[in-house]
């Protein structure tokens, strides 16, 4: 079992910055993705960024060219510049372990993003 626990969510204005964060409690050694999904008011939850195990990372169209996600250890970041008021959510961190089919979410953060 691993449990992944979020941080770095808040209030930001149009055009800022915002980076979240999600620390996994142990190292996973065999294949994964771990990255962010995010839910917003009356919408269904969608992928916004991933890395694998090997390094590979996809993003949201909607997300590319402002996001970045990146890891250190048994955290993985993602940097949210230019955000927009579109980008308002609840961001939950995620880890899938490939072999096992198992899937782990983190508690959710909220991004509020307003004038």
């Amino acid at each position: 079992q691993v449990q992944l626990v979020e941080s770095g969510g808040g209030l930001v204005q149009p055009g800022g910055s915002l980076r979240l964060s999600c620390e996994a409690s142990k190292v996973i050694l065999s294949m994964y993705y771990m990255g962010w999904y995010r839910q917003a008011p009356g919408k269904q939850r969608e992928l916004v960024a991933r890395i694998a195990s090997g390094g590979s990372i996809d993003y949201a169209d909607s997300v590319k060219g402002r996001f970045t996600i990146s890891r250190d250890k048994i955290t993985v970041y993602l940097q949210m510049n230019s955000l927009k008021p579109e980008d308002t959510a609840v961001y939950y961190c995620n880890l899938y372990v490939v072999q096992s089919r198992s899937d782990y979410w983190g508690q959710g953060t909220q991004v509020t993003v307003s004038s």
